[in-house]
């Protein structure tokens, strides 16, 4: 399944290359992707009983003049090639080929409570300096973390939450203290 999205996304990719469209693209990819995680939809289009015809039909018309002719397109040869499963996976690839190429990462960061703007507006401009990559942050609240946030970036792991503090605390504790 890995492999057929990568080939779709890869061929959506090097179309938006040779368009010089990149950013467009992305805001693109973006909306559909969005709006085909609908559970609504999702049903209909791997509904098995409805015909290809029809989701082609009902994609264009909600899709057309939203979306580029290439994605359009790609959405008409998944579903021609029976290939509906592989649309949310394959547009995944692609935004992360998107934003790999514009020197975008996304931050996941998990925080005990909401951070305010200025606080999340000064972890993004910090992590963008560290890593020398425009950064965007996705932001989740556990409380169970206590305090102090969790990020996960770039393939870079940090955790500062109290929770973890704890558990580290409780392990040397329970070990008799011999590091």
């Amino acid at each position: 399944m890995e492999r057929l999205s990568v080939l779709y996304a890869s061929a959506l990719f090097d179309l938006a290359i040779e368009r010089d469209d990149i950013d467009k693209s992305l805001d693109e990819a973006v909306f559909l992707r969005d709006t085909l995680q609908d559970k609504d939809i999702q049903q209909v289009l791997l509904h098995p009983h409805v015909p290809k015809a029809d989701k082609q039909k009902l994609l264009t018309e909600v899709f057309t003049g939203h979306l580029n002719d290439d994605l359009l397109g790609f959405l008409n040869l998944a579903i021609e090639k029976s290939r509906q499963a592989f649309i949310l996976s394959a547009l995944n690839v692609y935004i992360d080929l998107i934003k790999k190429h514009k020197n975008i990462v996304v931050a996941k960061i998990i925080s005990a409570t909401e951070l305010n703007s200025a606080q999340a507006s000064k972890l993004r401009d910090t992590l963008s300096a560290k890593l020398q990559k425009d950064v965007t942050l996705d932001m989740k609240v556990d409380p169970s973390v206590i305090a102090g946030p969790y990020v996960y970036v770039d393939g870079y792991y940090l955790d500062w939450t109290f929770k973890t503090h704890l558990h580290d605390l409780t392990v040397y504790m329970k070990e008799g203290c011999t590091a």
